[in-house]
């Protein structure tokens, strides 16, 4: 079988992915990719077929200080539908050179979706994060007819009848658990088949003795972060019991009771870990709470808060103000995280049964039998 895996050049949404190509060549499949370049041939390795050019609508160049509906509408004007737009002529050349049995599209390269309808192919959703599962929109009915009509320009544009272009009527593959994301609301087939985490090289063996403190922003978020992590700083420093461990992407903080270091191998680090404090992004998220480590969660933008509200429901760890915390509200939440620690533990077992990429690409190689 042939599977095309459709992409935007942003690494957390290409990191499940990357699990389930790997799966997929090891059963004898053939896999090949789809997006922007060159950016995304420094993210996968394999064959990459060219599709559009992502940078003059980079979601990098975001302001930083947008949030609520403002990042939502500078998201879909701004990146979203110009990189649809974008990227269709690359993403049809690739299917007519590849003929693939099945498109697997990340919900931000819409494209995918838009040429695999127009060629009748299926097609499975890849749902990196689990907020759009819970049709956040819903509530928001103005807001979410202005999506419908943006993504109704694209239809149109390309000739397609489909209705959300984020939701295959295929398959939706959930790389969360119904213990953490709740139940879908949406009215297509879900398959939650939990994490796949990175499998990136590197040990760790920094660890003193005492109960390790990770505080991380991701590295997309060092310059927003700089008061959070020397907040974080201070209120480790106040912690002699624990050993704190603050990843500073830019190398500006300075400690000497605090361990500083601009990249970590997360998943080794994290299965030494005691509390981590991060920002909410799903990758980090899910890997804290594969290793059944409570969280301290400090969203910042986008789907974050909700991933944060995730976490507070199942009762895995705590939230806190990232514009607004001080030292001392840091401190608090890492001495209360303890509690929460058979929260993740439960959502730890829920990932473990899921069946991570295998399950995935049984799900996918079911759509390609006839």
């Amino acid at each position: 079988m042939r599977f095309l895996l459709v992409v935007p050049p942003l690494a957390g949404h290409v990191a499940p992915l990357r699990g389930v190509a790997s799966v997929l060549a090891a059963r004898g499949h053939s896999v090949s990719w789809c997006g922007p370049v060159p950016e995304l041939s420094t993210l996968v390795s394999g064959r990459v077929f060219p599709a559009g050019d992502s940078r003059p609508f980079a979601v990098a160049l975001r302001p930083p200080g947008l949030r609520g509906f403002a990042a939502l509408k500078y998201l879909w004007e701004s990146y979203l539908v110009p990189l649809a737009d974008a990227m269709v002529p690359g993403v049809a050349s690739a299917v007519a050179s590849f003929e693939p049995d099945v498109v697997v599209v990340d919900q931000q390269a819409m494209a995918g979706a838009l040429v695999a309808e127009r060629c009748g192919l299926p097609w499975a959703t890849s749902a990196s994060t689990s907020t759009e599962l819970a049709d956040p929109l819903s509530a928001l009915p103005k807001i979410a007819s202005w999506v419908g009509d943006l993504q109704a320009g694209l239809r149109a544009r390309h000739g397609v009848l489909l209705g959300d272009l984020r939701f295959s009527p295929h398959l939706v593959l959930a790389f969360t658990t119904r213990a953490l994301a709740g139940p879908s609301r949406l009215d297509v087939p879900v398959s939650y088949v939990g994490p796949v985490l990175s499998a990136e090289p590197g040990e760790w063996s920094g660890s003193d003795g005492r109960p390790l403190v990770v505080v991380t922003l991701g590295t997309s978020n060092a310059s927003a972060g700089t008061r959070f992590l020397a907040e974080s700083v201070d209120a480790l420093a106040g912690m002699p019991s624990v050993q704190g461990l603050v990843v500073d992407p830019s190398g500006t903080l300075v400690s000497e009771g605090v361990r500083l270091a601009r990249r970590i191998p997360q998943v080794a680090v994290f299965a030494q870990a005691s509390v981590v404090v991060c920002h909410g992004g799903h990758n980090t998220v899910c890997e804290a709470l594969a290793a059944g480590v409570p969280l301290v969660v400090a969203p910042i933008r986008d789907d974050q808060s909700m991933l944060a509200q995730q976490v507070v429901t199942a009762a895995a760890g705590v939230r806190v103000r990232f514009d607004r915390a001080k030292a001392a509200d840091i401190r608090a939440a890492i001495e209360s995280a303890g509690q929460y620690r058979e929260g993740a533990s439960r959502i730890r077992e829920s990932f473990e049964a899921a069946g991570g990429a295998e399950e995935a690409a049984t799900r996918l190689e079911s759509l390609a039998s006839p």
